[in-house]
Formats: structure tokens, C-alpha cells, sequence
């Protein structure tokens, strides 16, 4: 069954509709906002991602996310500054716990890991979908996990965004979309 298949019975149209956009989202009332606006501030788009994007334009990029989860601070902003750098690409975020219809059926490992981005066409048509963390990172999670404690294992996977900048994000989130 393809993606589009799968997820024909959600009205991407409406969840666009409904969704905030990066500006009404990401706001200093938010618990954690100094993480998502560092990021953000930091963020710069590489030329390369802006011209592999070029094929998939129009695009719409429907997030799934929280204030809470570190991953999203870390992906997230760079995605909003994404959709900002290149025209023809537009950023809205669900949060995840308001939308568990979208959210089990982007499910990671059986799981509801965030940050989901759905990459959508003109017509709301799912193209693909990116998430939760880059492959390299959560490779190195979960041979982690029974060895670090979260607390541990946190500053480690802040340290390897840090110095990504992004850019795993988003190669991997433009291989997703260009793969469908």
C-alpha cells in the first residue's frame, strides 16, 4: 500500500487548515522556547538543500510536534527556517497530542515519536514523511539506551545537533519526499 493509500482517510486539506503556522506556534510562553529559538536564530539553509527542493515545489510541510520533546526543538526551527529561505515551501505544526488520528499514522517502532514532517503537495496529497530524529542519531540512541540514562544520553544528542546544524534533517526529509 502506498503512503498516499494509507493516509487517504485524514483530511490533509482540513489539518492544513487547523494547524499553526511557524510565527502563532513558536512562542516565548512556550516551556522550553529558549531551546526553539536558539535553534531557529541559528539556523541557515545550505544552497543544496534549496535547490533538491526545487522539484517538490509546490510543498507543504505539516509538522507534528511539541513544546517538550527535544527532537523537535533540534529539527523543528531548522524546518521553519527552511520553509522561510525557499519559495514555494510552507511550514504548519499539529501538536501531537491534540491529533492521535495523524500521529498513529505516522508511527515510529509502534510508537508516537516526534517531530513527524509530512510532506504534502498542492492537491494536500502525501508525498512522504521524515521523523522522528536523523538515522545516525538514533542509531546512536539506541545502542545507548540500556548503557546511558536519558539524563546522560541528553547533552550527547544536543551536542550531535548542535553540530549537524540541520543538515541531516534535512537530506534526509528532501530523500523521503524525492523517493515517493
Amino acid at each position: 500500500m502506498t503512503e498516499l493509500q494509507t493516509s487517504a482517510a485524514l483530511d490533509f486539506g482540513t489539518l492544513w487548515a487547523e494547524a499553526l503556522p511557524w510565527s502563532a506556534y513558536a512562542q516565548p510562553a512556550m516551556k522550553h522556547w529558549g531551546l526553539w529559538d536558539g535553534v531557529y536564530q541559528r539556523a541557515t539553509i545550505p544552497e543544496w538543500a534549496a535547490r533538491a527542493a526545487e522539484p517538490l515545489l509546490p510543498l507543504k510541510l505539516l509538522v507534528l510536534a511539541e513544546d517538550w520533546c527535544g527532537d523537535a526543538a533540534n529539527t523543528v526551527p531548522v524546518l521553519a527556517r527552511f520553509a522561510e529561505t525557499v519559495p514555494g515551501i510552507e511550514l504548519r505544526i499539529l501538536e501531537r497530542d491534540k491529533y492521535p488520528a495523524v500521529m498513529d499514522r505516522f508511527l515510529t517502532d509502534g510508537t508516537r515519536s516526534i517531530p513527524i514532517a509530512i510532506g504534502l503537495d498542492a492537491d494536500f496529497r502525501v508525498l512522504g514523511h521524515w521523523g522522528p530524529r536523523p538515522a545516525e542519531l538514533q542509531a546512536w540512541v539506541m545502542a545507548h539506551k540500556d548503557t546511558m540514562t536519558k539524563d546522560q544520553r541528553y547533552p550527547e544528542i544536543r551536542r550531535w545537533y548542535a553540530r549537524d546544524r540541520g543538515e541531516t534533517t534535512l537530506r534526509e526529509l528532501l530523500d523521503a519526499l524525492q523517493r515517493a
